[in-house]
């Protein structure tokens, strides 16, 4: 009886094991440290969280601007022959319809 009460003695003096290795904390600090980091990070997320949605909101606001002309290069909208579904290309959205002219 007195060498099983020794033996859980000496096992509960020990380190907790996994399959004989000691079982290591890769920041090798305490258990109330990691929950106090934890802690920060989770305060700094949830205080980050909406000024990134007000900065999105603010840049999405501003309206954009888009340049309307198209360069006259020599090589843009070279037609050897119409597409089958009419002059311009597929996803023109600025194309002239039938009895309009081009700019």
């Amino acid at each position: 009886m007195q060498s099983l009460l020794r033996t859980t003695a000496r096992q509960l003096r020990r380190p907790p094991t996994v399959a004989g290795a000691p079982i290591r904390q890769m920041s090798g600090a305490s258990i109330e440290e990691e929950v106090k980091e934890m802690n920060k990070w989770r305060i700094v997320t949830y205080a980050a969280i909406p000024v990134c949605i007000a900065l999105a909101l603010w840049d999405m606001s501003a309206p954009a601007e888009h340049a309307h002309e198209r360069p006259a290069y020599p090589y843009l909208r070279i037609r050897n022959k119409e597409f089958p579904w009419g002059k311009c290309g597929l996803f023109e959205m600025d194309c002239p319809k039938d009895g309009e002219e081009e700019e």
